[in-house]
């Protein structure tokens, strides 16, 4: 099939990224991270000249937080998670430490990190750069699950078995 496979040591730059959303709005903005990944999945994401979502019609939405009511994924340090949520709570979000289902004690992320899901008002209107820049200026956030102005293709696969394509405008 003449794909190779390597990691980012070997080829730091990547011609196309295709990942999946648990949210994409109308600009293509997304919300990751709800499986707890998204600091490796930006920077897979940012070392590509092209990055494709593909996902389901239920990630769909015009706007953030239409589909997906979890918040915004927010990776940090263990030992700021505290800080962190008091400085996002001060910002009008409303932080929770992420919980584990299946053991004792909060999601660990693969780089040890703790996750934070970031509510946010729905009725409120967000300029998600700002939002995106704001939050990963916080001390001991690694990552924010915004991904801004990175997809510039989206396409959902439809109930009825077709498939939506959505670009970037």
């Amino acid at each position: 099939n003449q794909l190779n496979l390597s990691d980012l040591e070997a080829t730091p730059e990547l011609d196309v990224a295709i990942d999946g959303a648990d949210e994409v709005d109308g600009d293509l903005t997304c919300i990751k991270g709800g499986g707890g990944c998204q600091a490796q999945e930006k920077v897979v994401a940012a070392a590509a000249k092209k990055f494709v979502v593909i996902a389901d019609y239920r990630k769909d939405s015009q706007r953030l937080g239409e589909k997906w009511e979890k918040g915004i994924p927010v990776e940090v340090l263990p030992f700021a998670y505290k800080p962190v949520s008091l400085h996002l709570s001060r910002l009008g979000f409303e932080p929770v430490l992420r919980m584990a289902k299946n053991k004792a004690g909060p999601v660990v992320t693969d780089n040890s990190n703790l996750l934070l899901d970031v509510k946010f008002s729905k009725e409120k209107t967000f300029d998600w750069v700002s939002v995106e820049q704001q939050i990963n200026n916080i001390p001991g956030v690694v990552e924010v699950g915004l991904f801004v102005n990175m997809a510039s293709i989206a396409y959902f696969g439809m109930e009825d078995g077709t498939v939506k394509t959505r670009t970037k405008t």
